[in-house]
């Protein structure tokens, strides 16, 4: 008899899946230029625009009192060429025409687009690298540190053009009251000054004399200057009211630029005082800013460090109202926020 087949079913031996682990991609490291390369998109080339649009429009239409109030900043204690509002205005008018009013701003001009833009397009950064998730205004602090980062790096970009600018309004001053000078002498340009000075008075340090009272002035300065607008513009111009008036606006900037330049005045006084020392026609000469500040409080008392600062509230306050709407302007036709 045949045996009966016995028929062993092995079951296959379950197989474990193969785990596979993938290797993390590394994460390349971000430099500084590759943030900011990443933030430097079409709002922000809009902002730039807008920022230097505001700033070349604003600083025209107040040349003459920008021009008078360095006029003024720069006199030493000796007897002052150049005594009150009136009589200034019709110096310049007398000895140097219509020009004499505009003496500089194309150098200013020149300077103020990048500046403005710069300052402008790196608030409206800083403003979104400090906002809180969920929030769409800044607090006190952070608007205030937005507004001083914006200052500062809008200063180091362009102040080599501020020194130049200072320089040539005094030499025109200078050579127009020079009865000895012959009638043939020209003012340099912007670049041949910018040589001379890079030449003759420290090289690149000579470019940057009197950075110092500048950054210190110029971040509270710029910091309060926001800080006031946002504000005022909150409660003057109530987000509820259609299409806000120009009017309004121009008030807000006015108060907003009036504020900030009272407390920040006297550092800009000796950011033009070290601006010019190094000049050949200036009576004093300084070897810091702290120098600078004690020989002008000994020399000319506490009132030195506010010299020209009545043409200066009459240069401030339109053109930092002037500025801020042109710059909203702007933005309107940009469509950008």
């Amino acid at each position: 008899m045949i045996d009966s087949l016995v028929t062993v079913v092995v079951q296959p031996t379950p197989t474990v899946p193969e785990v596979v682990v993938q290797e993390e991609e590394p994460v390349p490291e971000r430099s500084i230029a590759g943030f900011w390369l990443e933030k430097f998109n079409a709002d922000t080339i809009k902002h730039l625009i807008a920022g230097g649009v505001a700033g070349a429009v604003s600083r025209t239409a107040v040349s003459p009192m920008e021009r008078m109030k360095i006029l003024f900043q720069v006199q030493g204690p000796e007897p002052a060429a150049y005594q009150g509002i009136v009589p200034t205005l019709t110096k310049m008018w007398r000895e140097e025409g219509m020009m004499g009013f505009l003496r500089g701003n194309g150098t200013n001009v020149v300077r103020i687009i990048p500046y403005s833009a710069t300052q402008f397009a790196a608030y409206e950064q800083f403003k979104t690298m400090l906002m809180e998730p969920g929030k769409t205004e800044l607090d006190t602090a952070r608007r205030l540190t937005a507004g001083a980062l914006a200052g500062l790096v809008s200063v180091a970009c362009t102040y080599p053009l501020d020194i130049v600018r200072t320089r040539l309004a005094v030499q025109s001053a200078t050579l127009s009251g020079n009865t000895s000078t012959t009638t043939n002498a020209k003012l340099p340009g912007i670049v041949p000054t910018m040589l001379q000075i890079y030449r003759n008075e420290g090289g690149v340090f000579g470019l940057y004399r009197g950075l110092w009272p500048t950054l210190l002035g110029v971040a509270p300065y710029v910091a309060l200057n926001f800080q006031c607008y946002e504000v005022l513009k909150m409660h003057l111009l109530p987000s509820d009211r259609e299409g806000p008036t120009v009017a309004r606006k121009l008030v807000c900037g006015a108060l907003a630029g009036s504020i900030a330049q009272t407390v920040t005045y006297p550092l800009d006084v000796l950011r033009r005082r070290m601006q010019v020392t190094g000049m050949s026609s200036m009576q004093y000469k300084y070897r810091g800013t702290w120098d600078a500040t004690k020989t002008m409080v000994r020399k000319e008392g506490f009132r030195g460090l506010y010299k020209g600062m009545i043409p200066n509230y009459l240069k401030v306050a339109p053109a930092i109202s002037i500025s801020f709407v042109t710059y909203e302007w702007c933005k309107e036709v940009l469509h950008v926020r």
